[in-house]
């Protein structure tokens, strides 16, 4: 049942802070390893010098803080783009996002630019942020601008030329292969705190782009003549939203790699739980895709213990059959 007033969708935003915390802790504390919440919580407060504690300071909070990062990037580009766009299929892709990032990580391994997640970050941001203006300077040509249905194709197409490129790349050099199919599959293990601190800026400034544009965002999808009468400059929320998006997919795909699902889906839950404007739907899109994305990492440490399956693989295997049922009961909108 949605919820219709402002204490319940309050209550909401709580019970989703109380899972993020949830699955934050496991996250540090489940893995190969196991390592006992009184352990977690020694190593974080007192620090130490036991295994348990090097296990939990020097890998398991970096992943987290990634997953956290990433997680509600992602949950808060989607629901961004499916307003902007007004397709309730839109998700951080739709702009040629995550095949820029794919292309940028490409050219610096194939080029011996980057060696290793912690070099191939910028790279990624790179051909990230180049897609979309690339896409946007394409879209904004000819008579109504940047439309919805522009943008869409525009990024659809500039999507399948940029995959072809890199395909050619990497089936000339197995090398390059070697190395990209690792980032390609989307996980929050083998990064670094300091990947996280190098893009927590963009990540900063992507949110409050995206934040400030919220009442515009709930004209726009009354339609670009009602907006305007609303008093709504459309062109401009549009473009900084889309801006903001593009600051948070790039930012989580360069750290993460593609993560898929969670920005498709996430807002729909979000919109689902709080039927309401984005002054509700962004900020628990942000929680819910945080908690989603720590959660598929957390059972892709234990489904084939001692082995892993990468996050980007669990988010898609738990994701689709959630996508269907809540196309079935018609939960998808815009």
């Amino acid at each position: 049942m949605s919820a219709t007033s402002a204490s319940a969708r309050t209550g909401l935003l709580v019970v989703a802070l109380v899972l993020l915390a949830v699955t934050a802790a496991l996250s540090l504390a489940v893995g190969t390893r196991p390592v006992p919440p009184s352990a977690v919580l020694d190593a974080l407060v007192h620090g130490g010098g036991s295994a348990d504690a090097l296990v939990v300071r020097s890998l398991r909070v970096p992943r987290t803080a990634i997953g956290l990062t990433a997680g509600a990037a992602l949950g808060l580009a989607g629901a961004a783009l499916q307003a902007v766009s007004r397709n309730p299929l839109a998700d951080p892709g739709i702009l040629g996002l995550s095949q820029g990032a794919a292309a940028g990580v490409v050219l610096a391994i194939a080029l011996g630019l980057a060696n290793g997640f912690g070099g191939y970050v910028w790279y990624a941001f790179a051909g990230a942020v180049a897609a979309a203006c690339v896409v946007y300077a394409i879209a904004s040509r000819g008579r109504g601008g940047a439309s919805p249905v522009k943008l869409a194709l525009t990024g659809t197409a500039l999507s399948a030329m940029t995959a072809g490129a890199t395909t050619v790349v990497l089936t000339s050099s197995s090398a390059t292969l070697d190395q990209f199919r690792f980032w390609q599959v989307g996980a929050l293990s083998g990064r670094d705190a300091g990947t996280v601190g190098r893009m927590l800026p963009f990540l900063a400034a992507g949110a409050l782009l995206v934040v400030a544009c919220a009442r515009g965002l709930d004209a726009l999808a009354l339609g670009d003549d009602t907006a305007r009468a609303l008093g709504h400059r459309v062109g401009l929320v549009r473009v900084t939203a889309a801006l903001g998006a593009t600051l948070l997919t790039a930012s989580a795909v360069a750290a993460a790699g593609p993560i898929a699902f969670i920005g498709l889906a996430v807002p729909h839950l979000a919109r689902r739980l709080v039927s309401a404007g984005h002054r509700w739907v962004l900020p628990l899109s942000a929680l819910l895709g945080a908690a989603l994305l720590l959660a598929a990492d957390v059972a892709g440490r234990v489904v084939r213990a001692p082995a892993e399956v990468p996050a980007g693989v669990m988010t898609a295997l738990v994701g689709v059959p959630v996508l269907v049922v809540l196309v079935r009961r018609k939960a998808v909108g815009t």
